[in-house]
């Protein structure tokens, strides 16, 4: 049986918790404490709302937009904060290898969103040896019509510079917010048909609940 993301996402932080300074993993998880406190935001898009109309670009400079995604069937968006993340790392890597292959029976489409930069989109399609559209958000447009941004508290900033991070290098229009790792399945008709907002950044949404999210839209 496939090991699942949350005991990848565990084992993950288990290594952390030994390489990084205390200071560094103190910060971090504050602000995932924080996150947690504040929950899923009230104005988060939800099943049965409609996903705005988008054009974005791609790790290689061409522009895709929602209706490209879902012209032949449903769209699977999954909103990551960027390459640098091991987390965001280890789903993109799962969702290639698990997701991808079982996505042709329901005609369905895989992307991934980030604020990241085209240059540092492609670098981690590339890293990743992902198959499926990379797009940036610049800005988190895209990402703040679904009501899953977040501002990065500045400790936390200043613990990712220490380790050789500065999102406002590597964003977009040099932002240093954020998009709570969320997955939606979107139809043709640009309704939400599946949402999945995960306020703890270390975890993301398994490739079952997404593949029974498929199944049921099939079914509707």
């Amino acid at each position: 049986m496939p090991v699942t993301i949350h005991e990848q996402s565990e084992q993950l932080k288990a290594a952390a918790a030994k390489r990084l300074p205390s200071e560094v993993a103190e910060a971090f998880d504050r602000s995932i404490q924080d996150l947690l406190d504040q929950g899923i935001p009230a104005g988060a898009l939800k099943v049965g709302d409609t996903l705005e109309p988008f054009a974005l670009t791609d790790a290689n400079g061409a522009t895709v937009t929602l209706d490209e995604l879902v012209a032949s069937g449903p769209a699977v968006i999954a909103f990551y904060r960027g390459g640098w993340c091991p987390y965001c790392n280890l789903a993109l890597r799962t969702y290639q290898r698990e997701l991808l292959p079982e996505l042709a029976a329901f005609g369905a489409r895989l992307v991934a969103i980030s604020p990241q930069s085209p240059d540092q989109s492609l670098s981690t399609a590339e890293k990743a040896e992902l198959d499926f559209t990379v797009l940036s958000d610049p800005g988190n447009r895209v990402a703040r019509s679904v009501g899953i941004v977040f501002q990065q508290a500045e400790a936390v900033l200043e613990a990712q510079r220490t380790l050789g991070l500065d999102l406002a290098q590597v964003n977009a229009e040099g932002s240093t917010q954020l998009p709570r790792p969320t997955v939606l399945i979107v139809d043709k008709d640009h309704t939400v048909r599946f949402v999945d907002v995960q306020p703890d950044y270390t975890a993301r949404t398994e490739v079952a609940d997404i593949l029974a999210g498929l199944t049921e839209l099939g079914t509707i």
